[in-house]
């Protein structure tokens, strides 16, 4: 994996938790809200970019909330 970019992996079990409570208060699923993760997390590996040889620009490593190095 070069880069990904998704849902937070450590909100996404909170999310369904309260989710889950709150769809067994009401039984019609009509009435339930949807929940959606509000929290999206950017990750660069550079040791895929020094194997496929990339060079990743500092402005984008800047942004990346985890670089694994």
């Amino acid at each position: 994996m070069l880069a990904s970019y998704g849902p937070h992996l450590r909100e996404t079990p909170r999310k369904l938790t309260t989710y889950r409570a709150r769809s067994s208060k009401t039984p019609r699923p009509e009435s339930r809200q949807f929940e959606q993760v509000s929290k999206y997390e950017f990750v660069i590996n550079l040791k895929t970019a020094k194997a496929l040889k990339l060079t990743i620009p500092e402005s984008l490593l800047l942004r990346a909330d985890k670089v694994i190095r």
